[in-house]
């Protein structure tokens, strides 16, 4: 027997954002690009969003996350998933990643890049 999974993503947010660990990073920001995405098993079709994703809450989730200046991007996409976990508590799996673009060290670094991927206990 097969089963149908969905996606319902948002995908290269761009967010400009004082997240860093040093002081200085703090204080001049960074721009970052963010992806959140969704994977569950739809109850049905009938053409409403109470059984779907609301890729707008994603977006508010992420904006609001992004405003709330952390040391760890690990702990934005840990808030990120939390919060979209219990707005929705029947998705099953959550992707969430950040790039930090040119990020302060030397060389010439596109982005760091860092995942966090949440599976519901079954």
């Amino acid at each position: 027997m097969s089963y149908l999974k969905q996606t319902v993503a948002l995908k290269d947010v761009k967010c400009f954002a004082l997240h860093g660990f040093y002081p200085e990073e703090q204080l001049t920001g960074n721009h970052f690009i963010v992806d959140l995405e969704t994977i569950f098993t739809p109850s049905g079709f009938d053409d409403e969003l109470k059984q779907t994703v609301n890729y707008e809450d994603l977006n508010a989730i992420i904006l609001a996350e992004m405003k709330n200046t952390q040391k760890l991007l690990e702990t934005v996409l840990h808030n990120m998933i939390s919060k979209v976990a219990a707005l929705y508590p029947f998705v099953e799996i959550i992707n969430a990643s950040i790039k930090k673009l040119n990020p302060p060290m030397p060389g010439q670094i596109g982005h760091s890049f860092v995942k966090l991927t949440y599976t519901a206990a079954k």
